[in-house]
């Protein structure tokens, strides 16, 4: 019998939430780093996997890291 798996979706301002940063900040990375892109896409709301929460948060480890700012 094959199960199936569900996967949560999250929102721009869900991943901002769990990883307790502007929404600006977020925007901004999903907007410049093509290699973090939506999986699906409901009206206007563009959805991302779980996934990109550990994507984003290296992102922005790297821009901190980079701009001499203490985790």
């Amino acid at each position: 019998m094959a199960t199936t798996q569900t996967v949560k979706l999250n929102t721009v301002g869900v991943l901002a939430d769990k990883l307790g940063q502007p929404i600006h900040r977020i925007q901004y990375l999903l907007r410049t780093r093509k290699h973090i892109a939506p999986v699906a896409i409901a009206g206007r709301s563009r959805l991302y996997p779980d996934k990109t929460i550990a994507q984003l948060r290296h992102e922005l480890n790297a821009i901190d890291a980079r701009a001499g700012h203490a985790s």
